[in-house]
């Protein structure tokens, strides 16, 4: 195996590994074991826990921010509708969601927080590029994500039927993007 295709692998078990413990609650050996390699390994490669997990946020932040490019290949009016069904399509992995909240949730964080920042003003940036939103847009267009967020966070479209204002909020936000 490559030494990136290795890379690959570790990153892949740290993202599975830090979205169920968090970044508090997920070792390097927790890591190393999911990817099949030794703890020693996974420091020599990324150095600290730290560095792994600002790698790993840092690949989830990627991939949104490639599903958002991908609409913008695609064509067409790169609408907020657009970029939402695409971003409701990538949180299915909810590996992903939790790591990028986990990341958000260290934002006070003298050493983490301000690579977590940068990363979410990325993607605010990458969205007024391909919306040509507005501030007041873009504010509207996360909010509903923080929204949809907390609603599969939440787990809530596998109990919609539990609830009715459950439902009804899945039905009115969700449905329309393919979740």
């Amino acid at each position: 195996m490559s030494a990136e295709d290795r890379r690959d692998q570790v990153l892949d078990a740290a993202v599975a590994a830090f979205a169920e413990g968090g970044y508090t609650g997920t070792t390097t050996d927790q890591v190393a074991r999911r990817a099949g390699v030794s703890q020693p390994y996974v420091v020599r490669m990324f150095g600290t826990k730290q560095a792994l997990f600002l790698a790993a946020h840092e690949r989830v932040m990627a991939r949104l921010g490639e599903a958002f490019a991908e609409v913008a290949r695609a064509g067409g009016d790169q609408t907020a509708h657009e970029l939402a069904t695409a971003y409701v399509q990538l949180i299915k992995d909810q590996d992903l969601l939790r790591v990028m909240q986990h990341g958000f949730s260290l934002g006070a964080d003298p050493d983490l927080g301000p690579a977590v920042r940068a990363s979410f003003l990325r993607v605010v940036r990458q969205i007024r590029e391909l919306t040509g939103a507005t501030v007041e847009e873009t504010r509207d267009f996360l909010a509903q994500g923080m929204l949809i967020n907390v609603l599969v966070a939440l787990q809530l479209p596998e109990h919609a039927g539990d609830d009715p204002d459950a439902a009804a909020l899945i039905s009115c936000v969700l449905e329309k993007k393919g979740f």
